[in-house]
């Protein structure tokens, strides 16, 4: 219980980022995003950009939730669900295939020697279904990519987890994002997005084993 008390204010301040902008500027920031509506980048620049995030995913703080959300709102839910899956099935990749190659002293650099463990013990019991189990909890997801790859599992038992389980959480952000802009809701969409994978990973922080 101390760990989450510990971990769970970083997790907050790194979710947080989005929406703080909402709430010092307010108006001003609606005003420009009303005016990315009106003259929006293009389709693939767009894209691109949603993808580079959620591919390095895997190695920086990215808060995936609130970027999965944001490609429904620019990009419509079925290029939002397109662009976030193939972002998120890179990450996963990447992480995957590093660490395979360079193990647990690679796998250490990001993530903690306790989630990992935690992750262990999870991955010996469930074996490859903890990739479906942690795909939507931040933090775990990350670990369970990084101990399925310091186990050597197989390409043909890792890529059908991860893939499947991206494509359900992709359509559920970029449908979301795509009704918040059709709403306007997208500061409360925001607030949303944040909101639940903080409360997810306090749960896991909780009740999976120790």
């Amino acid at each position: 219980m101390r760990e989450l008390f510990r971990t769970l204010p970083l997790m907050c301040v790194v979710l947080l980022v989005p929406v703080l902008p909402f709430l010092f500027f307010g108006g001003r920031l609606e005003d420009w995003l009303r005016g990315v509506a009106e003259d929006p980048p293009s389709v693939t620049a767009t894209a691109a950009l949603i993808i580079g995030l959620l591919a390095t995913d895997i190695l920086l703080p990215i808060p995936s939730s609130v970027v999965s959300t944001l490609s429904g709102w620019q990009l419509g839910w079925w290029r939002g669900t397109i662009a976030t899956w193939v972002g998120m099935n890179l990450g996963a990749i990447i992480g995957f295939a590093l660490a395979r190659r360079w193990g647990k002293p690679f796998a250490l650099w990001f993530s903690s020697g306790e989630d990992l463990q935690r992750m262990q013990a999870i991955s010996d019991r469930y074996g490859p279904y903890v990739l479906v189990i942690t795909r939507a909890v931040p933090v775990f997801a990350e670990a369970s990519v990084l101990i399925a790859g310091i186990h050597q599992l197989s390409w043909r038992r890792f890529l059908p987890a991860v893939v499947f389980s991206n494509l359900g959480i992709a359509i559920a952000y970029s449908v979301f994002g795509d009704f918040a802009e059709r709403h306007q809701w997208l500061p409360l969409a925001l607030g949303v997005s944040v909101a639940v994978p903080v409360l997810v990973a306090a749960a896991a922080k909780r009740y999976l084993p120790q």
